[in-house]
C-alpha cells in the first residue's frame, strides 16, 4: 500500500493528514462467491443423500418403520451435519482463494478472513432458501406424512360417500347397524347419516343427550332387530370407539405440531453452527494461503 499526500483546495493548498487507505475493498468477492457456490453444491448433495436415508427409515405400513419423533430427530441431526460440512467447505475455500493482503496486522487479516467466511455462508444461505428450502420441506413433509399415515388411518381415513368428515367413519357405523337377523333391513343411508350426526354432535359437546341416546338406540333396534339391552350396549361401544378415534386424531395433530417446532429449533441451531464453522474455516484457509503463498 502506498502513502499519499492530499491537499484541500479550499485552504490554498494547506496539507492534510497522511492517508494509508487501500484502494481495494477488504471483501474478496470472487472468493466469497466461489465458496458460496461450493457450499451450495455440497449442501444439495447431502440433502439428496439424507432424503434417501430418511425415506428408507419410514414405511407406509401401519406400525412399521420409524415414528414421526424419530424421523424429526434424525432429520434435525442431519441438518446440523449438512450445515457443518457445507459451511466448512465454503468457508475454507473462501479464505484459501482470496488474494494475499500485504502490510496488514495479523488481527486485521484474521478479522477479514472471518468476515469473508461469514459473507460466504450468508450468500449460500440466501440462495439456498430460494433453491432448496422448498424441496427440503417437501421431503421432510412427505416422510412425516408416511410416518403418521397409520395414526391418520385409525382416526378417520375411510369416510363413506355422502357423509361429511365430521361424522364417524364408515367402519364404526357398520358396527352400529350390523345384524345377523335375515329379516332385518340393516342401516340405510339416511339412518347412517342420522346416527353419524348424533355421534358427531356428542363428540363436539362432550356428551350425548339422553333424548338423542334413546332415539339412536331405537333407530338401531328398528333396523337390526336387537333387544333394547343389546342396542344400548352397542351404542355405548360405538361412542367409546368414536372417542378413541377422536383422541388418536388429536394426538396425531399434536405430534405434528411438536415435530414442526422441534425441526424449527434444529434448523436454527444448524444455521448458527454453520455460520460459526464458515468463519473458523475461512480463518484457517486464510492462514494456509499466507503460509504457502
Amino acid at each position: 500500500m502506498s502513502t499519499t499526500l492530499r491537499t484541500d483546495p479550499e485552504t490554498a493548498g494547506a496539507p492534510l493528514r497522511n492517508s494509508a487507505e487501500s484502494p481495494t475493498s477488504g471483501v474478496a468477492w470472487p472468493a466469497v462467491i466461489g465458496g458460496a457456490l461450493a457450499s451450495l453444491a455440497l449442501a444439495v448433495l447431502l440433502v439428496t443423500l439424507g432424503s434417501g436415508l430418511g425415506l428408507a427409515s419410514v414405511s407406509p405400513w401401519i406400525h412399521t418403520g420409524a415414528s414421526i419423533g424419530t424421523v424429526t430427530v434424525i432429520t434435525g441431526i442431519w441438518l446440523i451435519v449438512m450445515h457443518w460440512l457445507a459451511s466448512g467447505l465454503g468457508g475454507y475455500l473462501t479464505g484459501r482463494l482470496r488474494t494475499k493482503w500485504a502490510g496488514l496486522h495479523t488481527h486485521e487479516v484474521f478479522f477479514r478472513d472471518t468476515a469473508n467466511g461469514f459473507l460466504s455462508w450468508a450468500l449460500a444461505t440466501l440462495i439456498g432458501v430460494v433453491l432448496i428450502a422448498g424441496a427440503t420441506a417437501s421431503i421432510v413433509g412427505g416422510a412425516a406424512a408416511i410416518a403418521t399415515a397409520g395414526v391418520g388411518e385409525a382416526a378417520s381415513s375411510a369416510m363413506q360417500p355422502g357423509i361429511s368428515a365430521a361424522i364417524p367413519d364408515a367402519y364404526l357405523l357398520d358396527r352400529l347397524f350390523r345384524t345377523d337377523h335375515p329379516g332385518a333391513a340393516g342401516g340405510s343411508a339416511e339412518a347412517r347419516k342420522q346416527a353419524g350426526q348424533i355421534i358427531a354432535n356428542g363428540l363436539a359437546s362432550g356428551m350425548v343427550p339422553a333424548a338423542d341416546t334413546q332415539y339412536l338406540a331405537g333407530l338401531v333396534a328398528s333396523r337390526t332387530g336387537l333387544t333394547p339391552d343389546q342396542t344400548a350396549k352397542r351404542v355405548a361401544q360405538l361412542m367409546a370407539g368414536a372417542k378413541t378415534a377422536e383422541a388418536k386424531a388429536v394426538h396425531a395433530v399434536d405430534a405434528a405440531r411438536k415435530a414442526t417446532a422441534t425441526l424449527a429449533i434444529f434448523t436454527g441451531l444448524a444455521m448458527l453452527i454453520g455460520a460459526f464453522v464458515a468463519c473458523a474455516a475461512a480463518a484457517l484457509g486464510g492462514q494456509h494461503r499466507d503460509l504457502h503463498a
